[in-house]
């Protein structure tokens, strides 16, 4: 239980530096930039689902979160923050270059996730665009202060970035340590069995374990893989549903709970149906 409580601690301190950055961004955008510099942003972020699936491919568990706070912010599209969920990495490249696997394979994996992430993400935002054609684009990047009331909008935009950073972050720990308990009492091998030997079965349940909001979902599906426990094509459709800590994020600053729920389930389709067409191709690494 100490290992438990302590990986929980390391988790949430490697996310403070991404979340605080993000939110000082945000806090700059929303008071230091004019009206048409923030339209000008909005316009950028209508393509960001192609910078954002090779962002996500590096390995961090940050990015997802960072990406999440700017979604809630209307800083970035849907489409871009979908290709950044399915491309982050997390834990699965390091894992990968530990275990010495051949350069070849962990390349074809990244391309595959960055692939999917890039394409799904451009064809929800020309789905999305298509819906709005003709209707006043109104919706404004969010204030955070105003969204979250916590009346911190005139200590400046570095107190505020820094409460905000204070505030999710306890959020965060306690979720990642109620999840990390959850998982050593059920146990790796018992989470193995259930995915062995399960063609279409195991990309669906890989998804679901995939959308555990926290690394261990990544080290668990990459590390079952690499002792040829689950497929490849059963690793890569968790490995796209798993967001990291971007998905409790998600529930926490974006407001709407029916729309969260639509974009976790979006999420979780588009992974899941990408890993059983994998595996009905035979897909090897």
């Amino acid at each position: 239980m100490f290992e438990v409580i302590e990986d929980t601690i390391i988790d949430v301190i490697k996310l403070i530096p991404f979340l605080f950055i993000t939110y000082l961004i945000m806090e700059y955008i929303e008071h230091k930039t004019s009206e048409k510099a923030k339209k000008t942003i909005k316009k950028a972020g209508k393509w960001g689902a192609v910078w954002g699936s090779f962002l996500g491919i590096f390995p961090q568990c940050g990015f997802s979160a960072s990406a999440t706070n700017l979604y809630a912010a209307r800083v970035i599209t849907l489409g871009s923050l979908i290709s950044i969920y399915l491309s982050t990495s997390d834990e699965m490249l390091p894992i990968l270059i530990s275990e010495a696997v051949p350069l070849t394979v962990i390349l074809k994996i990244l391309c595959i996730k960055l692939i999917i992430g890039m394409f799904a993400g451009i064809v929800i935002d020309l789905v999305l665009r298509k819906r709005n054609k003709g209707k006043e684009d109104d919706e404004k990047i969010v204030d955070l202060c105003e969204e979250e009331h916590c009346h911190c909008d005139h200590n400046g935009i570095f107190k505020s970035s820094l409460k905000h950073t204070l505030n999710i972050s306890v959020f965060i720990l306690l979720v990642t340590f109620a999840i990390n308990v959850i998982i050593f009492f059920i146990g790796e091998e018992r989470i193995s069995q259930i995915l062995l030997n399960q063609p279409v079965w195991g990309p669906i349940i890989a998804g679901i374990i995939g959308l555990i909001p926290n690394c261990a979902a990544s080290v668990t599906l990459t590390q079952m893989y690499l002792e040829n426990l689950i497929s490849a094509s059963t690793m890569i459709a968790g490995l796209l549903v798993e967001a990291g800590i971007g998905l409790v994020v998600l529930f926490k600053i974006n407001k709407g709970i029916k729309e969260n729920i639509k974009i976790v389930g979006l999420l979780y389709t588009i992974g899941v149906v990408s890993g059983i067409i994998l595996e009905l191709l035979n897909f090897k690494l």
